[in-house]
């Protein structure tokens, strides 16, 4: 964990949304919040949705778009095409933003698990977090690499 503290805001970040989603005890209203929450992401202007941009491996097009401040901290920016995908990247995009990018490739992806995905996503949409996630340590890598 680096001193300033981002990689346990990452987890931090994702405990939170681990537990709203541990409280919601039906696997429907789950779905419903996931849904929800996507709703509320304003997504992206026509000029992002770039190819660049897009994650591949996605059952809708999805982008996540990385913004790389003097702080040395990505922010990333996010839309997609399907509810259920946009709540997914939204979440994601939340969790990462604000963290540098030796913290996002220093995070324990198996950490991801406490979300139960097995559970809540069908297999073709849990490969497109998946997806996300390496698009999301794609761009940390970039950033740390931008500092050495």
């Amino acid at each position: 964990m680096q001193e300033d503290g981002t990689c346990h805001l990452i987890q931090e970040k994702l405990k939170r949304y681990v537990d709203i989603l541990n409280e919601i005890p039906e696997m429907q209203d789950k779905y419903l919040w996931l849904m929800e929450f996507g709703k509320k992401n304003e997504g992206l202007v026509d000029e992002l949705r770039l190819p660049e941009f897009e994650v591949p491996g996605c059952q809708s097009q999805t982008w996540l778009v990385p913004g790389y401040h003097t702080d040395g901290k990505l922010y990333f920016s996010s839309d997609s095409a399907a509810l259920i995908s946009k709540g997914m990247v939204s979440l994601l995009a939340d969790v990462f933003s604000g963290s540098t990018g030796n913290d996002i490739i220093s995070f324990d992806t198996k950490a991801l698990d406490d979300l139960k995905l097995d559970t809540l996503l069908t297999p073709g949409r849990r490969n497109g977090v998946y997806s996300m996630l390496k698009k999301i340590q794609g761009y940390g890598r970039r950033e740390a690499l931008s500092l050495v």
